[in-house]
């Protein structure tokens, strides 16, 4: 950038042309995956709360319109700068795109880990700023607590706050939700993520003990939104065996972004 830009408007400017370059590399770089052997990304799935305002069968009635063998990754509590890059590495090794449910005050901390996941082409979804359950918080101090979370993520990533999340994709933690919040989230037009199926990585194994468990479920499950945390070293360590053992059996990924229209129909089968 030219020096002789006028310096009070020099971080704003920078800031915005910052994340608009972020974006554009994002686009492009879920459009293509220059190794044709890799799992990949099979196909982009648009999401908006008018349509499904909570997903994931675990916590609510339905989830997102997926074919068989159709898998949503999901990260939750990064960008953790230990494993986090190991998580990056491993999807990008594979093409894979993923929604990582970031916490404020890690992207706080971690600023340019965050940027990161946005520049490789996946989501940067919302956890909170400071992980607390919310179901046992006065409903208007957990929504606070929840907009703390968009504030700080959105300037770690994006370079500004404007008064409503760049992706409006929530995950409560421990999933600890309450009618009263999930109907303003609603009214926000926030779409609340449960998940299908998980892991259990927040319990201590080997990544050899997490591959089968969570490879059994995935078989189990046959498709839905897989819920992983990127904080995890067994995660991190385990996640490249998975991807290519999904490939081997023939699952693809969707990869879940913003929409303001119906969420794609599943291909036919």
């Amino acid at each position: 950038m030219p020096s002789s830009l006028p310096s009070p408007r020099l971080p704003a400017v920078a800031a915005i042309l910052c994340a608009m370059l972020i974006v554009a590399t994002a686009s492009a770089g879920a459009a293509n995956c220059p190794r044709p052997d890799t799992l990949g990304t099979a196909r982009v799935l648009a999401v908006s709360a008018a349509d499904t305002p909570q997903v994931g069968r675990k916590h609510f009635p339905a989830t997102l319109p997926l074919g068989p063998k159709e898998l949503v990754l999901t990260f939750d509590d990064g960008p953790w700068p230990g494993t986090t890059p190991r998580v990056l590495a491993a999807l990008a090794a594979e093409c894979v795109r993923a929604t990582f449910f970031m916490l404020g005050r890690n992207a706080a901390a971690a600023p340019q880990l965050a940027r990161r996941v946005l520049s490789e082409g996946h989501t940067v979804a919302y956890h909170t700023y400071a992980h607390p359950l919310l179901d046992r918080m006065p409903t208007a101090a957990a929504e606070a607590e929840i907009d703390r979370g968009f504030r700080a993520i959105d300037i770690a990533v994006h370079g500004q706050w404007n008064g409503r999340p760049a992706t409006p994709f929530f995950r409560f933690p421990g999933f600890a939700s309450t009618p009263a919040l999930l109907e303003r989230l609603q009214q926000r037009g926030v779409v609340v993520f449960g998940a299908d199926f998980w892991a259990s990585d927040w319990v201590a194994m080997t990544p050899e003990q997490e591959f089968e468990l969570v490879m059994a479920r995935t078989e189990h499950a046959g498709r839905g939104i897989v819920l992983f945390h990127d904080t995890k070293a067994q995660t991190a360590t385990m996640l490249p065996r998975y991807l290519r053992e999904l490939k081997r059996r023939g699952y693809k990924i969707v990869h879940v972004v913003a929409g303001n229209g119906k969420p794609q129909s599943p291909p036919r089968h």
